[in-house]
């Protein structure tokens, strides 16, 4: 009975710590996508460049910008600029401006590919507002920038000849992590900082 019961009880651990293991890794898949997609551009996600010398080449190719916002974020959300026109390798200055229609403060986050999906790894932004959580005061406008270039590189790869045109696109969506809430002074996320 003893030998049955400890068989039983092996199995059950056993059962909890696969469990356990695949409620981290569920946890952990996010965060690791993201960061993967950063440093390969796999799935059209730009990457995350530095300033540096590059050669700037007369090939170029028109950028154009799109905006959406979550339905549950009363936020306006625009390209400063709707296009651009960028040789390879030229680093580039562009502003999108938000302005919070709401009568909260709320802090919001940007996710953000580019399309056709093969040019994300071609497509670095060295400066983003999508790289930290933003907070806008009730009617606040902002205009934040964004500085990127398309990698010259693209240039020598006789596949991309064709990509004449590259679509940067965000999404805004509120905020509700711990940092957002240090932001808004501790008040939760969504919350108006009074007792209930």
């Amino acid at each position: 009975m003893s030998v049955r019961f400890d068989k039983n009880a092996r199995i059950a651990w056993s059962l909890v710590a696969v469990i356990g293991g695949m409620l981290a890794l569920s946890y952990a898949a996010s965060p690791l996508y993201e960061a993967f997609c950063k440093a390969t551009g796999f799935g059209g996600t730009p990457r995350v460049a530095v300033e540096g010398d590059r050669p700037i080449l007369n090939r170029t190719v028109e950028v154009r910008f799109d905006t959406n916002v979550d339905p549950n974020l009363a936020w306006r959300f625009e390209p400063v600029q709707r296009a651009v026109k960028v040789k390879l390798g030229e680093e580039k200055l562009v502003f999108f401006r938000a302005t919070n229609r709401s009568q909260r403060p709320i802090v919001g986050t940007a996710t953000y590919n580019v399309t056709p999906e093969p040019a994300g790894p071609w497509f670095n932004k060295i400066q983003c507002f999508c790289f930290t959580e933003q907070l806008l005061q009730p009617g606040q406008s902002v205009d934040m920038p964004v500085i990127f270039f398309v990698d010259p590189d693209m240039d020598k790869d006789r596949r991309y000849d064709n990509v004449r045109t590259i679509t940067l696109s965000y999404t805004f969506f509120e905020s509700k992590t711990e940092r957002a809430k240090t932001l808004l002074g501790g008040v939760p996320a969504g919350g108006t900082g009074k007792g209930g």
